[in-house]
């Protein structure tokens, strides 16, 4: 009697012992078939209240979740793969990732961060790659402008993105290509007439105090993600406050004599020493971009992840955590950032190694943190005016869209000093 008893209990702590209690979405090359998708999983866990570890360098940057019935209801709905594990497993897995001898490191991730998407109305989803992927992956965000920056609504937000936007007041350097297209002509119109109503004579010095106030968020202890020509036409203006750069085609006087002398390194987030680009008929803002230099075929258009020490370093640990080191290449109107303009403070996380040129960067300003990203979208390798969107259904495991999702869960983490 008392034998039978006791298997009885040994068969029920059995059971108990081996029910999941976490759940692993691994986020290595061959077990998840969704890895965007798994940074809207696991932001969704942060705004329903549950718990969740990031697993810095563990199968990819693979995400800890308590085991609950809606949350594998959520994964089986989205296409996200799971793994189910016990405490027992789950607490091999953080021994394992705790020990010296290994690069990684577990860290949690204690608030889902409210999230503003700058964008002028009416633009079309695809030609952000952050609005895309944030629609994709089923992230919430918030649209914002000029109005609201200006308003100090940026309060209100934790990260704020950027993208193909520009700070000087030269309408995107269009003026060649496009100046008598309509689309070209509208924009200019509504600039004006927004500036205008603002408050402001010039769309160059609204846009300027726009930058300013993006500036403060930063500095203040907001998160900053730009890509594209936000990244250099950002530093530019604020290089550029209080001078005219701008020819008469764009603002209706001439630029201010000598303006080249009279820039404010200083105020800039990422770049020195820069040459602006004076012609108004070059698509380009000044030499911080590598696009027109670089002569790189497709096939061989690659950056390479650096990697850092996740214990000491897991602020870049999380920014580059992904399933591959080599990320294939895109361009922009700013495809890359030449080394030689790059502040010193500022560390280089992806480069390419044929070239140097660096694509994708990160530093501190004031209490806040930015990174930019060089390119437009990382699965359309030149995208064009007026070209068909990326379908991200096409790309749910796409490496350059993990970086930018990365950017996007990296402040609901815990974070610790940068030691590089």
């Amino acid at each position: 009697m008392f034998k039978r008893f006791f298997l009885v209990v040994f068969f029920i702590l059995s059971i108990t012992s081996l029910r999941a209690s976490f759940i692993l979405l691994p986020m290595d090359e061959t077990s998840q078939q969704n890895h965007l998708k798994a940074y809207g999983i696991t932001y969704w866990c942060l705004t329903n209240q549950y718990k969740a570890s990031w697993l810095l360098n563990y199968r990819g940057g693979s995400f800890l979740l308590p085991d609950a019935a809606n949350i594998r209801k959520e994964c089986h709905i989205r296409g996200v793969s799971f793994e189910l594990l016990s405490d027992d497993q789950a607490n091999t897995i953080l021994e394992e990732i705790a020990s010296p001898s290994q690069n990684m490191e577990a860290v949690v991730l204690e608030k889902a961060p409210k999230i503003a998407v700058y964008t002028p109305k009416g633009k079309q989803p695809w030609d952000d790659a952050v609005t895309l992927v944030l629609t994709y992956a089923e992230i919430p965000f918030t649209e914002i402008y000029d109005t609201e920056v200006l308003t100090d609504q940026l309060v209100m937000y934790d990260w704020l993105h950027l993208h193909h936007e520009d700070f000087t007041g030269q309408y995107g350097k269009f003026y060649a290509a496009y100046k008598n297209t309509p689309w070209y002509l509208e924009q200019k119109q509504e600039a004006e007439s927004l500036a205008k109503q603002l408050g402001y004579g010039k769309v160059s010095v609204e846009k300027g105090a726009v930058a300013k106030k993006i500036r403060d968020f930063v500095v203040g202890g907001g998160f900053m993600f730009a890509m594209c020509s936000a990244t250099d036409s950002f530093d530019i203006a604020l290089a550029a406050d209080g001078v005219d750069i701008c020819e008469a085609m764009f603002d209706g006087d001439a630029s201010e004599p000598n303006y080249q002398s009279k820039l404010q390194y200083a105020n800039s987030f990422a770049f020195k020493d820069f040459t602006l680009e004076r012609r108004p008929e070059q698509y380009e803002f000044s030499n911080i971009d590598m696009t027109g230099q670089r002569h790189i075929p497709m096939d061989k258009d690659y950056f390479t992840l650096m990697e850092f020490s996740a214990k000491w370093d897991p602020i870049p640990s999380m920014l580059c955590q992904n399933h591959t080191q080599l990320v294939k290449g895109f361009m922009g109107q700013t495809t890359s950032f030449n080394p030689d303009v790059v502040k010193s403070n500022v560390l280089v996380m992806g480069a390419c190694e044929l070239n140097g040129e660096a694509r994708y960067i990160h530093g501190e300003k004031g209490k806040g943190m930015f990174t930019f990203f060089g390119g437009h979208d990382p699965e359309d390798f030149q995208h064009k005016v007026g070209d068909p969107p990326t379908v991200l259904d096409l790309h749910p495991n796409s490496p350059g869209y993990r970086l930018i999702l990365n950017n996007v869960l990296f402040p609901a983490a815990r974070k610790k000093h940068l030691k590089t």
